[in-house]
């Protein structure tokens, strides 16, 4: 799907993911876009009205991100979650709880 403002970018992976920090750079990449403040004020409130998950759906309904980073990015981030390590983990913490 195109988003609303396709020729407004705004970077996502590699940066400040705090809801705070998108919200931010989304509006100023609005302005300096030349959006209208009162689109920009509609996509604000938009953001605004539920979750991450929701911030980050309607940041891509408004403005163009690039969703391969975003797709690699999710990748990624499932591979490197190692069950086995954790298992580890546990294991030396039970065996420093004997040593007590």
């Amino acid at each position: 799907m195109m988003p609303k403002y396709p020729q407004v970018n705004v970077k996502m992976v590699g940066e400040d993911g705090n809801a705070f920090s998108i919200i931010g750079r989304v509006l100023t990449a609005m302005r300096k876009g030349g959006v209208t403040v009162a689109e920009v004020k509609k996509c604000q409130d938009e953001m605004m009205e539920g979750d991450y998950d929701h911030l980050l759906q309607t940041v891509m309904k408004w403005v163009n991100v690039d969703r391969e980073e975003i797709d690699e990015a999710i990748v990624d981030s499932e591979w490197d979650q190692d069950p086995e390590d954790e298992d580890e983990d546990d294991e030396e913490e039970e065996d420093n709880d004997d040593d007590s």
